[in-house]
């Protein structure tokens, strides 16, 4: 009889292992043994995302104001910041289908008060709407704040590109939902302080007293934020890294 073929010696051990080495190549990775990341941009595109919206938000309409109010006047230069905020909203919507948060809460603010500042002509009524601002944004943060949706961490998302799994957004909920709580409590106070002022202070002051005040607060919240991130990643053993994101 002739010999049957594939039955020699070692046959059935390289079977085995070509088996084994098929069965290992299938079997999926081991997601387990490297814990998923937050994901940042890296520095500099993370200073390029946040400096790009910062400015669109605030830098912009200021610059244009600033450039109309020095040659035709304040109410030119209100009107001025005021097209420049919508015109950069609607850019934004047809380029990219959707507005930013921040951008959005910048037209809200900067609208309500040229209407009132051309409306009325009032140098008093122009600067109370400092800390009426500012009492909207304690609104507009406090009813987010328990909601699905804090727009906290959807500022964090579209300001400096903060990506996580979907696996971590139940873990790190109830952080968003209490730092932006805690930015309620800060544009809170920011209103308060600030209408203490205006009935106080000179109004030749009052804008660098507001500039000040503004700006201590703000970084005091942006750090206490940064903190509290950090600690809550920590207890939470979620770790992050920079890696390139789409520009928000």
């Amino acid at each position: 009889m002739p010999p049957r073929r594939g039955r020699g010696p070692g046959t059935g051990h390289r079977r085995y292992s070509e088996h084994l080495n098929e069965a290992r190549y299938l079997q999926p990775p081991q997601a387990a043994s490297t814990p998923e990341c937050l994901e940042l941009p890296r520095p500099v595109r993370l200073l390029r995302t946040t400096g790009w919206n910062l400015a669109e938000s605030f830098g912009l309409p200021l610059a244009s104001y600033t450039l109309a109010a020095w040659l035709w006047g304040r109410d030119a230069g209100v009107l001025a910041m005021l097209a420049a905020i919508w015109i950069t909203a609607g850019i934004r919507k047809l380029a990219t289908g959707s507005v930013p948060s921040l951008l959005t809460i910048s037209m809200i603010v900067l609208t309500v008060q040229a209407v009132v500042a051309v409306a009325t002509g009032n140098l008093w009524i122009f600067l109370v709407h400092f800390p009426l601002a500012n009492l909207g944004l304690f609104i507009v943060f406090g009813r987010t704040a328990r909601g699905h949706s804090p727009l906290a961490a959807r500022l964090a998302a579209e300001v400096i590109g903060l990506r996580y799994p979907e696996s971590h957004r139940p873990r790190l909920h109830p952080f968003f939902q209490k730092v932006t709580a805690l930015w309620a409590g800060i544009f809170l106070l920011l209103a308060v302080s600030l209408g203490v002022l205006l009935a106080t202070v000179p109004l030749k002051t009052y804008v660098l007293v507001w500039a000040v005040t503004t700006i201590v607060l703000i970084a005091a919240g942006v750090g206490a934020s940064v903190l509290w991130f950090r600690s809550v990643l920590r207890r939470l053993d979620i770790r992050f890294r920079f890696a390139p994101v789409p520009t928000v």
